[in-house]
């Protein structure tokens, strides 16, 4: 066997069927209608898997190998020319292995040893946080008003952009003025004329008051003038008031804005008759600052008093797509008087500043109660895992190994969460590359990000 080449040996292994050729002269006919040339003293050598050519061996030898046996049969010259054939016959019985196998002269060398995997990792802090109730809330106008007439009439004018923004007294609307002119005149007029009268009653009364003699002016005469002034200037308050009144609905036709605020889409157009305090023509709401409408329940309302009390109670507000830092604080300025029965919770109310308009009346918000603030210690959010018996980290100790340390979380502040029990401060805990960690395993520390250092080399 050993006068063989490795494939044939290789070969030797590999499971196959035997399969005849016949020798025709020069020519080589196998069972699969090939046809190719033979040469003298080539031995065929068939199977599933690979064809080999045969080696020089005696007349007629029989070996044996591994787990088969074979029978090979030289092409002697004489009877190639005589034409006589000759068969060979390959029978190789057995499990045969991958024919990759084929011309491996020698074993590879072993892989070297894994390294130790690669993680980051970040110390746990101590610092001061506040402890606060998560809440949900829906922001509110400071102020919204809806602007009615208080004259009826048509509507002749409008003087604003829908969504605009308005100052207070700024015109919105005119009804028509025209009837409102004519009564205002007439008002003019009916006081110039009470004016009037009481001036020639006042100076009748003093040219009957200056005459001494009773026997040219009686008593009678000098108090019946007394009394038409008297009249005479009611009716010019009268005529006054009149006037005040028409000169106000005359006003009322050109309707202002009462405050300043963001105009909504109006409601009537030009050409609308109106009637006076029933048609609503525009909603006005002033959103800075603008409220945060909250509930906590009652069971969390002995916490709030006391904070309520003494002017400090804070919230924290922010919309549901911003980031925790993106939170704005307010102070909480109002607390409802009564839990509500149906839910057992009681209304608060927080104002925030609002001058670019990030909030919008009627927006869900986030809303942080901050009761008070407290020490504790923290890790990256990231870092903490879950198992089946609860929250845990993996704290690498000072010889590069890491530890699984089970812990008890506390409240979120940003990218970090609170840790009650477990980690101490200053301890390092691993932050990506848990999957690739086991309890007791050495590590390589990974440099922060943009550092030039390469990773800490641990034994693997």
């Amino acid at each position: 066997m050993s006068s063989y080449p490795a494939c044939v040996r290789a070969c030797a292994d590999v499971s196959a069927l035997s399969v005849d050729a016949r020798l025709f002269g020069r020519k080589r006919i196998d069972m699969r209608g090939n046809v190719s040339t033979c040469e003298i003293g080539e031995v065929i050598l068939t199977h599933r898997e690979c064809a080999l050519p045969a080696q020089k061996s005696p007349s007629s030898s029989r070996m044996s190998w591994p787990r088969t046996r074979a029978f090979v049969s030289p092409v002697f010259p004489r009877a190639a020319a005589r034409g006589f054939a000759a068969v060979g016959t390959l029978s190789v019985l057995g499990a045969l292995t991958a024919a990759t196998s084929c011309n491996r002269e020698s074993a590879h060398a072993a892989p070297p040893p894994p390294l130790a995997p690669l993680v980051t990792a970040a110390p746990a802090v101590s610092r001061t946080v506040p402890m606060y109730l998560d809440e949900i809330g829906r922001s509110g106008a400071f102020e919204s008003v809806t602007v009615t007439p208080q004259v009826p009439g048509r509507i002749v004018e409008r003087h604003f952009q829908d969504g605009a923004q308005l100052t207070k007294g700024q015109l919105l609307f005119t009804v028509d003025p025209r009837p409102y002119q004519a009564q205002l005149n007439s008002a003019k007029a009916q006081l110039a004329e009470s004016r009037a009268a009481l001036d020639l009653a006042a100076t009748q009364l003093k040219m009957y008051a200056s005459i001494t003699d009773e026997r040219a002016v009686s008593a009678l005469d000098l108090e019946t003038k007394r009394n038409t002034v008297a009249v005479d200037e009611a009716q010019v308050q009268a005529a006054q008031a009149a006037l005040e009144n028409a000169q106000l609905n005359f006003d009322y036709c050109y309707v202002h804005s009462p405050i300043d605020g963001r105009a909504g889409a109006r409601l009537v157009d030009v050409g609308n008759v109106v009637q006076a305090n029933t048609t609503a023509l525009l909603s006005i709401q002033r959103i800075d600052p603008i409220y945060a409408d909250f509930t906590v329940t009652e069971r969390d309302l002995p916490e709030v008093q006391p904070q309520m009390a003494r002017g400090t109670l804070q919230a924290r507000v922010r919309l549901p797509s911003d980031s925790d830092s993106a939170a704005r604080v307010g102070a909480v300025t109002f607390l409802d008087n009564a839990v509500q029965s149906g839910t057992g919770t009681v209304n608060l109310r927080a104002t925030i500043r609002n001058a670019d308009r990030h909030f919008w009346p009627g927006q869900f918000v986030n809303v942080q109660l901050i009761l008070t603030t407290a020490t504790a210690v923290l890790v990256p959010s990231q870092a903490t895992q879950i198992s089946q018996t609860g929250p845990f980290v993996y704290v690498v100790k000072p010889d590069q190994t890491v530890e699984l340390r089970p812990i008890t979380l506390g409240q979120r502040h940003g990218d970090d969460v609170v840790v009650t029990t477990g980690v101490a401060s200053g301890e390092e805990v691993v932050v990506t590359g848990q999957l690739t960690v086991a309890p007791g395993a050495k590590v390589r520390i990974a440099p922060p990000a943009g550092s030039q250092n390469p990773p800490e080399k641990g034994p693997s």
